[in-house]
């Protein structure tokens, strides 16, 4: 369930995953899962790989265990156990970026695995330029920022909808960085059973593609501002 609330984001625009977002949101209405919620979430070709690379480093089993999940999506130290070699197969072989991308783009990404880089989200988001799901089409800075999951504060509650005090993505002195905080305004779905539906002010949420995700806790946001700015300090080498 937990892995579903980040990728409903981008499945129910089309650009992740199976023409299954209904499905999906099926599962997140009833707060349930099964096998078949399993199934859908292994055809989307860019998570699922690394979720069970992180997985299998860590001696996990279940590639969709809630801390495998959180690793990926917000970051954890399961990140850290995962191999320059693993990490290094992994893209090569089941992301088949070097095919993808060519050998010039590809060297680029070889080399920041080799100085540290680690299977976060936002490190793919951020240093593979072509989008991988559906569109192979080169980022945009507004792709980048919505396609990354980012964190905010509300600021306030008005039924469905929830204003979000959140860093956007910017371009400055030619490089990516996280600017002045501005406020958000995103929509939720009240007929969800979700945690998200008790949101009140004050409460710190993560976004992807512009769908509340969940409430993270302290140590959550701290994890993923970390990951994230190590992201774009790898990003920020070849731009």
């Amino acid at each position: 369930m937990r892995c579903s609330r980040y990728a409903f984001g981008p499945n129910r625009l089309h650009y992740c995953g199976p023409d299954a977002n209904r499905e999906i949101f099926s599962y997140m209405q009833n707060n349930t899962s099964d096998l078949g919620l399993e199934i859908l979430l292994k055809a989307f070709e860019t998570m699922f790989p690394y979720l069970k690379r992180i997985a299998e480093s860590n001696g996990i089993k279940n590639p969709f265990d809630t801390r495998v999940v959180e690793a990926y999506w917000i970051g954890n130290k399961l990140l850290e156990c995962v191999s320059k070699k693993e990490l290094y197969k992994n893209l090569l072989e089941d992301h088949r970026l070097k095919k993808k991308l060519g050998l010039k783009e590809f060297s680029k990404i070889e080399e920041k695995v080799e100085a540290g880089a680690l299977p976060h989200h936002s490190f793919h988001v951020f240093n593979v330029w072509k989008r991988t799901g559906h569109l192979e089409e080169t980022h945009t800075l507004e792709s980048m920022n919505e396609c990354r999951v980012s964190w905010g504060e509300i600021t306030k509650v008005d039924g469905p909808f929830l204003e979000v005090k959140t860093e956007p993505l910017i371009i400055k002195n030619g490089l990516l960085a996280l600017g002045d905080a501005v406020t958000r305004k995103i929509t939720r779905h009240l007929d969800s059973s979700r945690d998200i539906e008790d949101i009140k002010t004050g409460d710190m949420i993560s976004i992807h593609w512009g769908v509340p995700c969940e409430i993270l806790s302290q140590r959550e946001v701290a994890n993923l501002k970390k990951y994230t700015r190590q992201s774009l300090a790898f990003a920020n080498q070849t731009l």
